[in-house]
């Protein structure tokens, strides 16, 4: 997967890391390019267990409110048989999520062993768009609202929203990138449009500011630092004694 650069993304993505006082939201939108070249086309042999990509893999129910299509025509037919995972995609458009992820999250995590059942098919845009809102709203307020019609605007631009199919990856805990304590929610979708050959990934998570900071990276380093700072004054302390006494002497 190639990440392909675009400047109205790299300039939303500034502003989509905001401080709201009890959170942070660090959020971020990249496309990327289904075209496979090198190292992704043995990958993808791989994956497709000897060049059968076109079967179904089953794919969990989706975690926005409503009924995704597939289900609600069964409801309709009165088919009580439906099974909990009725969704589904192509071994091959699975690859290409998966491929997506450790594409934009290199290198601190492998998403290789990623399964079907940790993605689902969101039943629409407006679901999708009303679930992101809704959620970036809460936490941000006015901060979001202003950044709003751009946003969509945007990814729109890139990657023509009518013509999508979108996914979402909601993992256990164990497979979380966002799994840390701390974390309040989390958001992964992909805007998937198969006739540009093209993905524009939307990841968000909001995190709580009353972590403590012994159970955090950045306490770490902020003992870390406080180390330092004290070692350079002991060090000059003792510098300075040195040459008192040499002085006295």
């Amino acid at each position: 997967m190639k990440l392909l650069l675009n400047s109205s993304f790299e300039a939303i993505n500034s502003r989509l890391t905001m401080e709201t006082g009890d959170c942070a939201i660090i959020g971020r939108i990249e496309s990327y390019s289904c075209k496979m070249a090198g190292e992704d086309k043995q990958m993808f042999k791989q994956f497709c267990q000897e060049g059968r990509p076109h079967i179904l893999e089953a794919l969990s129910p989706p975690q926005t409110t409503g009924i995704s299509p597939n289900r609600l025509s069964r409801s309709q037919s009165g088919d009580d048989s439906e099974s909990p995972l009725s969704d589904n995609c192509s071994r091959k458009t699975l690859f290409y999520l998966i491929a997506t992820l450790n594409a934009s999250f290199r290198p601190d995590y492998d998403f290789s062993k990623a399964k079907s059942h940790d993605f689902s098919k969101e039943p629409s845009l407006n679901w999708v768009a009303n679930a992101v809102n809704g959620s970036l709203s809460s936490a941000a307020g006015e901060q979001f609202n202003q950044l709003k019609p751009e946003l969509w605007q945007a990814i729109d631009d890139e990657i023509c929203l009518s013509e999508c199919e979108i996914f979402s990856y909601n993992p256990d805990l164990d497979s979380d990138p966002y799994g840390e304590e701390g974390n309040l929610w989390s958001f992964n979708y992909f805007f998937y449009n198969q006739r540009l050959k093209r993905i524009v990934f939307f990841t968000c998570r909001s995190v709580s500011a009353f972590v403590v900071p012994g159970d955090s990276g950045l306490g770490n380093e902020l003992d870390m630092e406080l180390e330092h700072e004290g070692s350079v004054v002991e060090e000059e302390e003792n510098l300075d004694e040195t040459r008192y006494e040499a002085v006295c002497a």
